[in-house]
C-alpha cells in the first residue's frame, strides 16, 4: 500500500480511496493526527537552518559549505 506524504498508508487506487474518504466522512475510521510534538520539533527544524545561517558569519559559513562539499564528492573508494 502506498504512503502518503506524512506517512500514512493510502490506497493505490481511486475508487480504493473514495472509500477511505467516505469511512472517514462518516466516522467509521479516524482520520490520523499528527503528534503535537512532533509538529512542533517540525516547526523548529523548518526554521533553525535559516536562523542558524543569519547568526554565522559569512567566513564560517564558507568553511562549513567547503567541508560539506569535500565530505559529499569524498567517493566511495
Amino acid at each position: 500500500m502506498p504512503k502518503g506524504p506524512k506517512g500514512e498508508k493510502r490506497p493505490a487506487d481511486v475508487i480504493g480511496a473514495a472509500v477511505m474518504v467516505m469511512k472517514i466522512a462518516t466516522d467509521e475510521i479516524q482520520d490520523v493526527k499528527r503528534d503535537p510534538g512532533k509538529e512542533y520539533a517540525r516547526k523548529g527544524g523548518l526554521k533553525g537552518g535559516k536562523a542558524r545561517a543569519k547568526v554565522l558569519d559569512p567566513e564560517r559559513r564558507q568553511q562549513i559549505a567547503r567541508n560539506a562539499a569535500k565530505v559529499r564528492w569524498k567517493g566511495g573508494s
